[in-house]
């Protein structure tokens, strides 16, 4: 399929630059697949439009402080993203102004830290330190990696804003966005009313940065990101898929991560690597309800939302939330899919 099926226009005022100052007071626009209706809700109601007995299958991941900047030699303030920590004083990286980065150029961090790139490859740079960068020294120097698309720096209240409420795993370079909603009102509301609540681990990488750059979305490659799953979640899923009931994925961090470890005798416990990349005609065996934020145009997740739903019912459903003066992306309001 050509990638430009998968975009859309935005106005510019609708791309959130900051969080609804409740979390759950962000709208929720619900779409039913079968009718293609859709009905103004919010993540305060989240519950009332759920069946009792539904899995809700969460990631913990936590968001490091992964954004750098870095002073060149020649005085130019370079910014760089850490993905992987692949020994200690070694990172792979995402930089501005890639193309210029070649091996050897040295680069002065927070702290007096010095950092020189070891090795290009493609839209990465392996960054070797002179120090230990760690999670407690990013902490103190590194900032929130919010997405280029919010035009601000980061302040003080995105530390905890843009990190989800159960955030346990330190990993991520990007916060599961859809999570970001989630109160503790909201999970407790889940429990009361027959629900349950699951966990899943995936540490969100390369992939989330990197838009569809092919001119069909089957030639895109998806990079490899870390998952686990606790043997609790896997048996509250085969208990739903086999007894007929609901599994909901909140975000596509979840779907990505339960699609991957599905197998014949029910999901698989674990650790894991996976590159998934879900397109439409991919046949779901786990997720059957979706809860989204809006994304962005030509991105694999809007694809795999697609996926999910069918392009011209997104498509079209977009269009009704662009409309209706829906907030966009990480900071933005969300979707159930049903």
């Amino acid at each position: 399929m050509k990638t430009s099926l998968f975009y859309f226009d935005l106005p510019e005022e609708l791309i959130a630059q900051d969080p609804v100052e409740d979390r759950d007071s962000a709208r929720l626009l619900v779409l039913d697949r079968k009718t293609g209706t859709t009905t103004d809700s919010s993540v305060r109601e989240l519950v009332r439009w759920l069946d009792p007995g539904t899995v809700v299958v969460l990631n913990d991941t936590r968001v490091r402080k992964a954004r750098l900047f870095g002073t060149s030699e020649g005085g130019a303030r370079i910014e760089f993203l850490l993905l992987n920590r692949l020994a200690p004083t070694l990172w792979e990286t995402l930089a501005g102004r890639a193309r210029r980065l070649t091996p050897g150029k040295a680069f002065r961090f927070p702290g007096n830290v010095m950092g020189k790139i070891e090795e290009a490859n493609g839209e990465k740079r392996l960054v070797r330190f002179d120090f230990p960068v760690d999670d407690e020294w990013l902490e103190k120097h590194g900032h929130v990696p919010l997405p280029p698309y919010i035009r601000r720096a980061d302040t003080p209240a995105d530390d905890e804003r843009y990190q989800t409420i159960y955030a346990r795993a330190m990993g991520s370079a990007a916060a599961p966005t859809a999570g970001l909603h989630f109160t503790k009102r909201v999970l407790d509301e889940l429990t009361e009313r027959g629900l349950h609540t699951a966990w899943v681990t995936l540490h969100v990488g390369l992939g989330t940065f990197l838009p569809i750059r092919t001119d069909e979305i089957e030639r895109h490659a998806m990079h490899e990101e870390c998952f686990a799953i606790p043997a609790a979640t896997k048996t509250l899923v085969d208990a739903a898929l086999r007894d007929g009931r609901q599994v909901l994925a909140v975000g596509t961090t979840v779907v990505r991560t339960l699609e991957s470890a599905w197998t014949e005798a029910g999901l698989r416990e674990g650790e894991g690597r996976t590159s998934i990349y879900i397109t439409p005609g991919h046949r779901f065996k786990v997720v059957n309800r979706l809860f989204t934020n809006f994304h962005t145009p030509g991105s694999s997740l809007l694809v795999l939302v697609s996926a999910f739903a069918g392009r011209d019912l997104i498509l079209r459903t977009y269009a009704e939330a662009i409309k209706k003066r829906y907030r966009f992306f990480s900071y933005g309001d969300a979707m159930l899919i049903r």
